[in-house]
């Protein structure tokens, strides 16, 4: 069961329909470098549940992360902040096997994790800066769960829907989630609309001009 109500709807459009909604409203929300991990990942969509990995500190980090995923709700993402580190695993095997038997939707993570054959043939989610063989043990502490984090260089915080496929994540605060919607969807039926006039023929350019598409994807316009 989905969380976020709103999160099939999502899933009907491109992470690409949601990055312009997002900009012709102003809100920064297209992280970068955070991908699916494997062709063929699923697309999803859903609430955020927010965590922390910091660079030292007292809190395990393995037990730290199955804490954040025992307070997640069924259809949450969980959101990693691991601040972009490309030297330590920030998740792995037994993490993503337990949050997807917990009926999360999958897993996003500002740096990088492992055992994604794994996690492939669960059916399990992941969108990472990349991946890397080295345990997290030792190497990092937890920081905490529901706190504010950052994904990509944009801010998450729980609640917020995050969504993947395969260009990609984008980020909604909860606050703006109708009105993001709302324009994603009609940008998604332009974009239809020009491609339906350009398969008739209509030069491209008019076909661009008769729905207003580059005007209608610009902050303001």
């Amino acid at each position: 069961m989905d969380s976020l109500p709103e999160a099939q709807a999502f899933l009907a459009l491109s992470t690409t329909n949601v990055s312009d909604a997002l900009d012709r409203l102003g809100i920064a929300g297209a992280p970068l470098g955070i991908r699916p991990l494997w062709p063929g990942c699923k697309k999803i969509a859903g609430r955020a549940m927010t965590m922390r990995l910091i660079p030292e500190g007292k809190d395990s980090p393995v037990n730290g992360t199955l804490r954040a995923i025992g307070a997640a709700k069924a259809g949450e993402i969980l959101v990693i902040d691991h601040g972009g580190r490309m030297d330590v695993n920030s998740g792995g095997g037994i993490a993503m096997f337990t949050a997807n038997r917990r009926g999360l939707a999958g897993v996003m993570i500002d740096g990088v994790s492992r055992d994604v054959d794994e996690c492939r043939e669960m059916g399990f989610p992941v969108y990472a800066k990349g991946v890397i063989q080295s345990s997290i043990r030792g190497r990092c502490a937890f920081g905490g769960h529901g706190v504010e984090a950052s994904l990509g260089g944009v801010r998450v915080r729980a609640g917020d829907l995050v969504m993947g496929d395969e260009n990609g994540v984008v980020v909604v605060p909860q606050e703006a989630i109708p009105d993001v919607l709302r324009r994603a969807q009609e940008l998604g039926r332009m974009e239809e609309q020009v491609k339906a006039w350009i398969r008739e023929g209509v030069d491209p350019v008019e076909a661009h001009e008769r729905v207003r598409y580059d005007r209608a994807t610009r902050q303001g316009g």
